[in-house]
């Protein structure tokens, strides 16, 4: 066995050469033999069965038939050049189509010859056509080979890879070839005893039947194998973070409840914390107790009371003598934060500054000096907080907002300015599925937040078709004699030609003339806004001097209005589900009933129209994270796609979470049985569980 031949470059296979090593490169990001055998089937077909040209039905996703050749031509010329081959069996005629490819098609294909030709069948002018099939010479040999192959893999290529024979068929070729040669070189690199309490097949055998599978139920067996190979070395990964970092990082012991934290719980929290902020509370109480890092993901709705709970923290931090910040991926959020906790300890209570990018140079001095010398208790800001010139003196608790929104290199800038490392509590206000967050902060320990706080009502969702418009516009008319204010989001600032949406600039008019001053002020807001002219709009509308905002998602995360109590979606049915929920969150904020106005078409796909029932029906962010995952995929959920964590290849996080729980569990036993991967059983995980893509690679196992 020699798993290190994985690492040669594709190059040197046989049938590739240079010129094709270069386009496998460039096209698809196959470098070495392991990068082709991980370029996975995405299809499989069956190619038992033939037709004849009579039976072919345009309504058949492919078809098989054996016939010969006939005669070509070629029809046209320059861009509308075209070839077109008359095959025949014994039933009738087709025409085979060549649009590009054609030089190789001329050459290759010889008159008189019988062919084995797979492809989609279509009509075209009367006749049988099929463009750009498959084309192998008929062989006994070929029939035998077709025959023991159920399932026939099917291959992503491009025009490129074509014009160079990689077609799908091409890539099986080349992917047969590494594997009847190095087959016995791959190594195991799970541990027997979980491939057979798992009742897993063999590494090795995954590897052939994924790709050249007996039948459906091997294949499946292949799939399974694979998913929790990939899906168990991630958890590695993760859950080995998590303990280097417990045995490396110790943390500041916040040994007292102080003065701060009581006197804000006792008089000046304005509401009584939910069960779910107390037990939130207690799970950070006691992890900053440990004498170990603490690193904790807090998740929790819009509204569902985070802030308060960072802020009890950070008085915690303070009791202690330690500094806290608020790290906010927005001025806006960041501002958002200030204002908040202001607006919770005031002026005299402890000394709040904030610090963005707009902040003045001679304010920036003032905050930098009482940092440094400790009066300055808790900072709030954006990315500046990690600028060189930000000092603090005992920097001992770390808020992230919306962590998936920085790099990596900007958060551990903020660990490396407090000599021991400070605590973290990560906040985020999208609800994310358990298996995604198992993924995505798997090394975190979580905390959720899954009630309201007392007194605030559920905000009632109602879906309007264009047809009810004249009601939306009476809906708001209500509210705003109410006293109340109205968000108007559009999904585009200027009119798309691709794009059949309202967009922002003609709803502004529409809105305007609806509803006309002097009786009605409207504020207007979007992203290619100078920041200066922003900020007034939101300010005005905050104020209560407008009383209808129309903005594109830039208000997602934006200022706290407890007055506006409706929210109007344009074109609901293109925006992701979690988006809807986030903009939803927007209002909700004061004691009154609020809304949520779903607007769309009359015409809604079958996702459109689960995604806007689904916001009618519920409230409950996780169940609608859920219901998003299944709908959109991990890859496309905010966040995930820069996560370095989600580079999966066969497991499907929406549908294979009894997998995940499982591969998950697994993992957790055997660091609690054996933390240094020391048993004989465990050596085959140690390379695994440090090697990048969740351990995906074929360094020789230590």
């Amino acid at each position: 066995m020699n798993p290190q031949v994985f690492n040669t470059p594709v190059d040197y296979l046989k049938g590739v050469g240079t010129a094709r090593a270069e386009v496998l490169k460039k096209e698809l990001g196959i470098f070495t033999y392991q990068d082709l055998l991980r370029h996975f089937p995405y299809k499989y077909i069956d190619r038992t069965r033939f037709y004849k040209i009579r039976d072919m039905d345009p309504e058949l996703p492919h078809v098989q038939v054996i016939a010969r050749l006939m005669r070509k031509e070629i029809l046209g010329e320059k861009h509308t050049k075209r070839l077109i081959i008359q095959a025949q069996d014994d039933t009738g005629a087709m025409e085979l189509a060549w649009f590009q490819g054609i030089k190789w098609a001329e050459k290759s294909l010889v008159i008189g010859k019988a062919y084995i030709i797979f492809g989609k069948p279509g009509m075209f002018n009367g006749k049988a056509q099929m463009a750009h099939p498959e084309m192998e010479p008929y062989s006994a040999e070929a029939l035998k080979r077709m025959g023991n192959l159920t399932l026939q893999p099917g291959y992503n290529s491009t025009e490129k890879l074509r014009s160079f024979s990689l077609d799908s068929k091409g890539l099986q070729k080349l992917v047969a070839i590494l594997l009847d040669q190095h087959v016995r070189d791959i190594p195991e690199n799970l541990p027997l005893y979980i491939l057979q309490k798992f009742k897993l097949m063999g590494r090795a055998d995954a590897y052939r039947q994924i790709h050249f599978p007996q039948d459906a139920t091997m294949l499946h067996e292949a799939q399974r194998r694979l998913k929790f190979e990939e899906l168990f070395l991630i958890q590695m990964r993760l859950l080995k973070s998590k303990l280097l970092r417990t045995q490396k990082f110790k943390g500041n012991v916040f040994g007292t409840v102080g003065e701060l934290f009581t006197t804000f719980y006792n008089e000046l929290i304005p509401f009584p914390l939910t069960n779910a902020q107390k037990r939130v509370l207690k799970e950070i109480r006691i992890d900053t107790q440990r004498g170990v890092q603490m690193n904790r993901l807090l998740q929790g709705d819009v509204g569902s009371g985070k802030t308060v709970v960072a802020l009890m923290c950070m008085l915690l931090a303070i009791d202690n003598g330690f500094q806290a910040c608020i790290m906010a991926p927005t001025e806006i959020l960041a501002n958002q934060h200030y204002l908040s906790i202001k607006g919770l300890v005031g002026d005299d209570f402890v000394q709040v500054g904030l610090l963005t990018g707009s902040t003045k140079k001679k304010d920036r001095k003032v905050l930098h000096e009482n940092l440094e010398n400790g009066k300055l208790k808790i900072l709030i800001g954006t990315h500046a907080l990690i600028e060189d010139a930000v000092q603090y003196q005992n920097l001992g608790f770390v808020v992230i907002d919306e962590q998936h929104r920085f790099g990596v290199e900007q958060r551990s800038k903020l660990w490396r300015k407090a000599a021991v490392p400070p605590h973290v509590l990560v906040m985020t206000a999208t609800p994310i599925p358990r298996t995604l967050a198992m993924t995505l902060y798997g090394d975190l320990d979580v905390s959720v937040i899954d009630e309201l706080p007392a007194g605030r009502k559920p905000i009632e969702t109602i879906h309007y078709y264009e047809s009810q418009r004249l009601q939306m516009f009476g809906f708001i008319r209500r509210e705003i004699a109410l006293g109340r204010q109205v968000y108007v989001v559009y999904p585009l600032i200027q009119e798309s030609e691709k794009l059949d949406l309202k967009n922002l600039m003609d709803g502004f008019e529409v809105i305007s003339h609806e509803f006309p001053l002097p009786q009605y002020k409207v504020s207007v807001v979007h992203g290619k806004m100078p920041a200066a002219d922003k900020d007034i709009e939101m300010q005005r509308f905050l104020k209560g001097e407008t009383q209808i905002m129309v903005a594109t998602t830039v208000i997602e995360v934006g200022v706290n209005v407890p007055n506006a109590s409706v929210m109007i979606i344009e074109n609901a049915e293109r925006f992701g589900l979690s988006q809807l929920h986030q903009l939803r969150g927007r209002v909700g904020r004061g004691a009154e009933q609020s809304y949520c106005l779903l607007m769309s078409g009359q015409k809604l796909s079958r996702e459109g129209r689960i995604r806007l029932d689904t916001m009618v029906r519920t409230n409950n962010g996780f169940e609608i994270s859920e219901i998003d995952l299944q709908l959109r995929g991990p890859g496309n959920i905010e966040g995930t796609q820069q996560s370095g964590v989600l580079d999966l290849k066969l497991a499907d996080l929406a549908t294979d979470q009894e997998l995940l729980l499982q591969a998950r569990k697994c993992v957790e036993d055997i660091f609690a049985r054996d933390p240094q991967l020391a048993l004989p059983e465990h050596q085959v995980l140690h390379q695994a569980s440090t090697t990048k893509s969740g351990g995906l690679t074929w360094d020789k196992i230590s």
